[in-house]
């Protein structure tokens, strides 16, 4: 399997304007919010994320780390067959991309993404 890329981070947020303001006062990360997607996205370098609301898809204190893929549905098998689990179906963003998330063998949480330019 080729090397992927860490294309997204997620932090989740109870208030996504104190969480912007936290870390763009104190990392100098900048910030845009998206009303359409009822998201706000950040930009550290070379590595962006958003802040999604604590909910049923993100909770508090758990970070997601978004690897890029340019089919979804094989990641999918090939992270099973290597012990790791699906965890639901995948999702499209209307208009950007797919993800899906999975676990490791250790249980930690990521997702695959897949703009939908690719694959």
């Amino acid at each position: 399997m080729q090397q992927r890329s860490v294309v997204h981070i997620e932090i989740p947020a109870k208030d996504h304007a104190v969480t912007s303001k936290f870390y763009a006062d104190l990392f100098g990360w900048e910030t845009h919010r998206d009303e359409s997607l009822d998201y706000t996205m950040f930009k550290s370098g070379n590595i962006g994320g958003g802040y999604p609301e604590v909910g049923e898809l993100a909770k508090a204190g758990e970070v997601i780390v978004y690897l890029g893929s340019e089919d979804i549905e094989a990641d999918l098998k090939q992270i099973e067959a290597h012990g790791g689990k699906r965890l639901g179906e995948v999702v499209e963003v209307p208009g950007n991309g797919f993800m899906a998330f999975f676990s490791d063998p250790a249980g930690n949480k990521l997702a695959l993404w897949q703009d939908i330019n690719s694959g």
